[in-house]
């Protein structure tokens, strides 16, 4: 009886796995807005299965055994944030507090500029730049509120070059889709385009069709990435946003230059860029991944 007692106590021991609890010590940093990218360092994090933000998941990486990058949700309240691993779970030590700018609509589904921090599951051969803009209804007047595109680049580099990839000027491509809730279905509507001859620039009434997001993309065809490693992309759109409306620019990696959408996963997200606001200037929107998550 002894001896079994002894075995009992030795399988126990091996079950509870000692001093392999997981633990969070640090988040970093310790609020935001939806959409920020914060990491999580602790112990034994490896082999997480998710990452709770309350009880919403969040997309997320992990980077070592003591550290985890996770995406904080859409619609997130302040909450504690949770590791779930095959050890059990580890608990923040206090809050992840959301602050999301009030100048951007609740339904948006991110607030804030993010990367990726999951990387594709395929070798990416292409990429294609995006836009979406906008009308804030809470703002008078939003009836007439537009956004002009006078150009749109899509550079990569490669071994310490840029390359421009898509260079378009006066001209997109896109379509209206569901805004609430964001972008459920992916069925997109005919998006209608105005010139501005002026300012060579097309023209987005998203005032006319406030009920949905305007996403547009290159007007030019993919193209696939030259040889060499690949540092990362940048897009840019020069535009302007009339008061009432609301612009982000993004960026999608593809699995090759003639990938259709929505076969097989022949694309990723890469992230998007922070909102850009109302001036009375022409601005430049720019989203980068060069220097973020390679994993």
């Amino acid at each position: 009886m002894l001896a079994l007692a002894v075995v009992a106590v030795a399988i126990f021991a091996v079950a509870i796995e000692p001093g392999r609890a997981p633990k969070i010590l640090r988040i970093s940093p310790t609020g935001g807005p939806e959409g920020t990218p914060v990491h999580i360092a602790g112990e034994n994090l490896d082999g997480s299965s998710a990452v709770l933000f309350g009880t919403s998941s969040a997309v997320f990486k992990p980077t070592s055994p003591e550290e985890i990058v996770a995406i904080v949700p859409h619609n997130t309240a302040t909450a504690i944030l949770t590791v779930v691993t095959p050890r059990g779970r580890a608990a923040s030590p206090f809050v992840f507090a959301i602050f999301n700018d009030s100048r951007i609509p609740d339904e948006v589904g991110f607030k804030a500029g993010y990367i990726n921090v999951v990387a594709p599951w395929f070798e990416p051969r292409s990429a294609m730049l995006w836009g979406i803009a906008i009308a804030d209804t809470r703002v008078a007047g939003y009836e007439s509120a537009e956004v002009e595109v006078a150009s749109t680049q899509l550079s990569c580099r490669f071994e310490g070059r840029d390359v421009v990839l898509n260079d378009d000027n006066g001209n997109v491509h896109g379509g209206l889709y569901l805004r609430q809730p964001w972008f459920s279905g992916n069925q997109p509507e005919f998006m209608p385009l105005l010139y501005d001859r002026q300012n060579h620039a097309v023209v987005l009434r998203v005032g006319q069709r406030a009920d949905r997001v305007w996403h547009f993309w290159s007007a030019s065809h993919r193209v696939s990435f030259p040889a060499g490693d690949r540092e990362g992309c940048t897009v840019k759109a020069r535009v302007k946003i009339s008061p009432g409306a609301l612009f982000q620019m993004g960026m999608d990696y593809w699995r090759d230059s003639i990938a259709v959408f929505g076969l097989g996963g022949n694309n990723r997200e890469a992230g998007a860029s922070n909102w850009y606001f109302p001036s009375d200037q022409w601005q430049e929107a720019v989203f980068s991944d060069i220097g973020g998550p390679t994993f």
